[in-house]
């Protein structure tokens, strides 16, 4: 929930022609408690200043020679495309007042206002616009949490099967390929049963950040649960672009981690399908990696398999 401290933080700026008008407000805002308060007498600057700063709360003088109030709010439309426009209009024409509302203004003061009025305006403005963004980064912490691994951060298998499919299609459009590694940790079990999960985890978070630094950022790092892991490579190239990917991340896989001190070694095998080698849809090219992996573990591990090719060990 937004606090009476949260409100009095928010950055305000004050945009008025006349300096001595803008100054005013500016202390009398400063006096009430608030203490990230501008002001400027350049409506030109103003778009350019909220892209740098992104104030909570504009209060907007409407006559401005050259750039008036509602010019600026046109500009402040294109920035604030998603959000809730921070603006409350100042003029001493009543009767723009619902041409100002209409053009993006939140609310509006008349001058000469009565301070007290003034003030009642810009909390309840202030209040409104802080809980709107919390609500907003609520929103996009929770579409986050549905599309990733709650512990490594990676994408879960959901945003993985989005991920799939968009990299079919731009591969049926360019007439190329793309390809799905599916990855499995050798005696991964060994380290929870010995170590505890907490050392577990630590380690699934470290072989997350190392198969994420080692493929392109088009590329798809996804934890299917457990100590499965499926890279999904858009634009895949050869065969032989795939096999040298493949290497490279068994070997990051297999160096050491320093957990609490204590030096731990591990392996991984994988198993790899190609579009449109091994199959033209998601279900059979996972299905053909999923079998080749089982095949790399049956070689001995710490090797891949690509479909029904020999295996090849790092």
């Amino acid at each position: 929930m937004v606090s009476s401290e949260d409100i009095l933080n928010g950055k305000i700026l004050v945009v008025d022609d006349q300096e001595a008008t803008a100054r005013s407000v500016a202390e009398m805002l400063r006096d009430a408690g608030y203490g990230a308060v501008t002001f400027t007498t350049t409506p030109r600057e103003v778009g350019e200043l909220h892209r740098k700063n992104r104030y909570d709360l504009i209060l907007l003088d409407l006559e401005m020679p050259e750039v008036n109030g509602f010019d600026v709010m046109e500009e402040l439309r294109t920035i604030e495309t998603d959000a809730y426009p921070p603006v409350i209009a100042m003029t001493i024409q009543p009767s723009y007042k619902l041409h100002a509302l209409k053009a993006g203004a939140k609310d509006f003061i008349a001058k000469p206002f009565d301070p007290d009025e003034a003030l009642a305006r810009i909390r309840n403005m202030l209040e409104v616009r802080l809980l709107h963004g919390e609500a907003r980064n609520t929103a996009r912490a929770l579409e986050s949490m549905a599309l990733h691994d709650p512990l490594t951060g990676v994408a879960n298998r959901h945003l993985l099967t989005d991920r799939i499919s968009a990299a079919l299609a731009n591969a049926r459009r360019t007439r190329g390929s793309m390809a799905i590694v599916y990855l499995d940790l050798d005696g991964f079990k060994q380290i929870n049963d010995t170590l505890g999960h907490a050392a577990g985890d630590t380690v699934l978070r470290m072989v997350a950040s190392r198969l994420t630094s080692a493929v392109r950022e088009e590329d798809t790092v996804a934890r299917l649960g457990g100590d499965e892991f499926v890279i999904a490579l858009w634009n895949a190239g050869t065969v032989f672009d795939v096999t040298t990917v493949a290497s490279k991340l068994l070997r990051l896989v297999s160096k050491p981690y320093v957990v609490d001190g204590q030096a731990l070694t591990m392996t991984a095998s994988a198993g790899v399908g190609i579009y449109p080698r091994h199959g033209v849809d998601a279900k059979t090219l996972m299905e053909r990696a999923d079998r080749a992996l089982y095949a790399a573990k049956r070689a001995g591990k710490n090797v891949f398999r690509i479909g029904e090719q020999p295996d090849r060990r790092c």
